[in-house]
């Protein structure tokens, strides 16, 4: 045991352990794509699910609530509200729909955001495709 550590012996441990992750980066990075088709739902995109996902953009709900765990944590997770919804659009719309002008007084509220029905369809649209994504139970609470 009174073999020192050389610079050849590092380079080799370095080299060997650069390898060996990088294969393991290839390896999770493959088993992810190759996984996507199966969890992302793209079957159902349509046209008035992408609607809603510009008008989800344009009114920035991202800006208040989280949609699979991604943006703001001032409002509930929308990623099973159809779910939650009773899995009817209409429920949706009818939420979104009867939102107070000015909010509600001392309390955290959606503001109205006077959508047209053809924007309402979309959103509600777009709800439901994000509520039939595999995100393998993410996030994991009950409203989300």
């Amino acid at each position: 045991m009174n073999e020192t550590f050389t610079k050849s012996m590092a380079r080799n441990i370095f080299f060997g352990g650069s390898l060996f992750f990088f294969l393991l980066l290839i390896g999770l990075t493959t088993h992810s794509v190759r996984g996507l088709p199966e969890q992302d739902n793209r079957q159902n995109l349509t046209e008035e699910v992408a609607l809603g996902k510009k008008v989800w953009e344009d009114n920035n709900c991202i800006g208040c609530h989280t949609l699979l765990g991604e943006g703001a944590y001032f409002a509930p997770e929308l990623g099973n509200v159809y779910e939650r919804f009773g899995h009817s659009k209409e429920a949706i719309k009818g939420f979104i729909q009867s939102r107070p002008v000015n909010g509600i007084p001392g309390r955290r509220s959606m503001p109205q955001f006077n959508l047209t029905d053809q924007e309402l369809d979309a959103i509600a649209a777009f709800l439901k495709y994000s509520s039939e994504i595999k995100a393998n139970n993410w996030p994991p609470n009950i409203q989300g």
